[in-house]
């Protein structure tokens, strides 16, 4: 039986190839010899000796699972095999980093370093892209040759289809998330704290906060209906509705991005979640090749509508209230979004090399994915329904306030929100849900 190491490693080789075919191919087209890729600096806090938590350059995460290496440097120049400067300074105040690897540092001419700016002694001749944002980069970079933008485009498009190694580490990292996520739902059925929640997803995981690829949302009650919830009260309210928690894990800096939702008692908010499950679940089923993302997202309102309606909350047919507004008051959100090396990953709203935007549907502008999905895409699909009292309060004031069912609003605030989210690969047929399968497994 395989190790939880070589299912994520076997496909290595091929990725560090496909790797190297991209950028030969990024940087020829854009008139290139080379780029030199700077994992990043650490930043230090202003009037101190503190160091803010280090998040690596992303386009060296893709090459290497360099994931706490400040100042290593990677030169790619095509048909050579890459050079990579693994920076290991002799440190007694703090750890640095491991001896490299073979399974990934077998596949680069590795040059151990003990100064962060050795790599500058080796500067490639020729005209050489500089990809990152260290200080270091802008002092020895033609400003036209830093992170040129058709380069980083090219690079970015590539991004969204995932190589074998890429999806395999996107299952674990699921796979880690989904076992989280079930220790969360019991600690809250339990009576804990969002605070006790979140130390016992994180112990679950086996990763500390700078570890996880974004903050853990962990939410009861009414903070349920603050998308991006920032706290983590230390005590439990004295009445408990509902739970909310949007949480990841990653593997080899690739991540999961799950988000389930539970209410307290089998009561009409336990309903509206099962409601919204069936429905994520459809959405999930049409996630395929050829599908523009636009049309899916569109979609989702107008099941979200319908379950409004279903439920008295609304009083506008679906379609109405998907022209009116109306359904973003209660989903403000996108669907979903492209996933990988970043939560958010890149270029979902790009079409080509030039940046040339995919627009969003009028009266819906905070959906980050608008691309018609290839095979190789993965993707989170996370349609919400959330009693939100600003967003509320607007379509009070503008006058339609009849197509709102206020009581039942009224009922159902102290409840919060419902997302529900999955991360999907997009295939040559059917769609593979990692996370269900993660969850079943778990």
């Amino acid at each position: 039986m395989k190790t939880r190491r070589q299912e994520t490693s076997e496909h290595y080789a091929s990725h560090v190839g496909e790797c190297q075919r991209r950028w030969e191919a990024a940087l020829s087209k854009e008139g290139y010899e080379a780029a030199l890729i700077h994992a990043g600096s650490q930043i230090i806090s202003f009037l101190d000796d503190y160091h803010y938590p280090f998040r690596p350059n992303p386009h060296l995460l893709q090459w290497a699972p360099l994931t706490h290496h400040h100042d290593s440097v990677l030169l790619v120049r095509p048909g050579q095999r890459p050079v990579l400067w693994y920076y290991q300074p002799d440190d007694y105040w703090y750890l640095p980093p491991a001896d490299p690897e073979g399974w990934w540092a077998d596949h680069f001419d590795l040059r151990a370093v003990r100064q962060p700016d050795a790599w500058q002694a080796a500067l490639p001749a020729g005209r050489t892209a500089y990809i990152g944002d260290a200080p270091a980069l802008a002092a020895c970079a033609p400003e036209a040759d830093l992170n040129p933008r058709r380069v980083i485009n090219r690079i970015h498009l590539d991004r969204t289809i995932k190589t074998d190694y890429e999806i395999a580490c996107i299952a674990e990292a699921n796979r880690l998330a989904a076992v989280s996520h079930k220790e969360a739902e019991q600690a809250f059925r339990e009576g804990c704290s969002e605070y006790a929640i979140h130390l016992r997803y994180c112990r679950a995981a086996g990763q500390l906060d700078q570890q996880l690829p974004y903050g853990n949302i962990v939410a009861l009650n009414q903070h349920g209906a603050v998308l991006h919830y920032q706290d983590r009260d230390l005590e439990a309210p004295p009445e408990v509705h509902s739970f909310l928690i949007d949480a990841g894990a990653t593997q080899h800096a690739y991540a999961a991005d799950i988000t389930r939702s539970y209410s307290a008692e089998q009561d009409e908010f336990g309903a509206m979640i099962s409601a919204m499950d069936g429905l994520q679940q459809g959405l999930c089923s049409g996630v395929r090749a050829g599908v523009d993302y636009r049309d899916l997202h569109l979609e989702a309102h107008r099941q979200i509508a319908a379950l409004l309606a279903e439920f008295d909350v609304i009083r506008l047919p679906p379609d109405a209230a998907v022209e009116s507004g109306l359904s973003s008051v209660f989903f403000p959100h996108g669907l979903g979004h492209f996933l990988g090396l970043q939560t958010h990953d890149v270029a979902g709203l790009i079409a080509d090399a030039d940046g040339t935007a995919i627009p969003r549907p009028e009266g819906h502008p905070y959906l980050r994915l608008t691309r018609v999905l290839e095979p190789g895409n993965v993707l989170t699909v996370e349609p919400g329904l959330y009693f939100i009292d600003s967003l509320l309060d607007q379509w009070k004031a503008g006058g339609e306030s009849a197509a709102i069912n206020w009581d039942k609003v009224e009922a159902l605030k102290p409840f919060g929100g419902i997302r529900i989210e999955d991360n999907v690969v997009v295939t040559k047929g059917e769609p593979l849900n990692l996370s269900r399968k993660a969850f079943a497994a778990a």
